[in-house]
């Protein structure tokens, strides 16, 4: 069982909501420290999305919109164990 502090109940609300409102660059990934995470992300969104008119830009942002929900539904406790003791950076 992780050691919960009131940062991580915060942090867990913030990552889930900005992964289904701006899941697309990333900005969720930023919020938790996973920063080359959120750089893949934030590349694959606009230089991605550049070269296919905005294809490349949806499918991030399903990524993020999944993403932001498995946040959202995970009890803090799975939370803090899954993306801050063992860093789980993706899904």
């Amino acid at each position: 069982m992780a050691n919960l502090n009131p940062s991580h109940a915060t942090k867990q609300l913030l990552a889930g909501y900005c992964g289904i409102i701006l899941g697309a660059f990333g900005i969720h990934k930023f919020i938790l420290g996973y920063v080359s995470e959120g750089f893949i992300m934030l590349a694959i969104s606009l230089v991605g999305g550049y070269f296919t008119y905005g294809f490349t830009l949806l499918i991030m942002q399903l990524v993020g919109l999944m993403e932001g929900m498995i946040y959202l539904n995970k009890s803090h406790d799975d939370f803090v164990d899954t993306y801050f003791v063992n860093r789980q950076g993706w899904f």
